[in-house]
């Protein structure tokens, strides 16, 4: 059966991504196309592409295999990967963990994200952007900083992509999507902080002791159901905890 649906989706060797695309590839009609700077075993509906997010230079290189032509019924780009920085008070930050955070959490999401509206500007079918950021957005949290406003930037920078689209009728549609607190290495790296660098460091602890933490395929079938009902959804900021 030949492909009728694509899905790019970046971080896809573990936590979330990975999850998202066992989904995705148990379907044939899904051809899925998985970015990670592991290698990724191939599968007759999947293809992984090793790349470091953090090189700009690399991603512009490869956009035709990351965007392959078509046609298609439906077009979607996972901007999934993300990094939670150097955990740390401003003034003791790493200064190249600063320059890195905002390369993976900001640059790649919107140079893929440019490059997806102009491939696929005159499909004709369903083109979406599900951009996975964070509740930390919009909170003050010590240690955060790069984390924090490099997810408030990207639900900024999806906000004005979703209106551009509307402007000129492009048919795009476009969501920074908060995934709740999965259980992921990023919160394994969360749990080995200094609690002199981050005060809430006990609370993100008994999240995992609780047993509080989402499963990444729970997660994942949250944001399939918002990518097959995205009619249903009209705000861009979305958030599964609300579904």
């Amino acid at each position: 059966m030949q492909a009728t649906h694509c899905y790019i989706v970046t971080g896809a060797s573990k936590g979330l991504g990975k999850a998202l695309a066992d989904r995705l590839i148990q379907h044939p009609k899904n051809r899925v196309i998985g970015i990670a700077r592991s290698f990724m075993e191939p599968k007759p509906n999947f293809t992984g592409l090793e790349l470091d997010l953090a090189d700009s230079e690399a991603l512009l290189k490869n956009t035709a295999g990351i965007f392959p032509e078509g046609p298609f019924d439906r077009v979607c780009l996972i901007n999934n990967a993300g990094w939670i920085g150097d955990i740390a008070h401003n003034g003791y930050i790493d200064p190249e963990a600063i320059r890195q955070i905002y390369l993976v959490n900001v640059i790649a999401p919107a140079l893929l994200m440019n490059e997806f509206m102009k491939q696929y500007d005159r499909l004709d079918g369903e083109k979406l952007i599900i951009n996975i950021s964070s509740g930390a957005a919009s909170k003050v949290m010590d240690g955060w900083s790069g984390y924090s406003a490099s997810k408030a930037a990207l639900n900024q920078m999806t906000a004005v992509a979703q209106h551009e689209s509307d402007l000129k009728n492009r048919g795009f549609s476009l969501y920074a999507l908060s995934p709740g607190i999965i259980d992921t290495p990023m919160q394994e790296a969360i749990r080995s902080a200094s609690k002199d660098s981050f005060t809430n460091l006990e609370k993100f602890q008994s999240f995992k002791t609780e047993g509080s933490l989402d499963s990444p395929e729970s997660v994942a079938d949250k944001v399939l159901h918002l990518i097959a009902h995205f009619r249903d959804f009209p705000e861009v900021l979305q958030d599964v905890r609300k579904f």
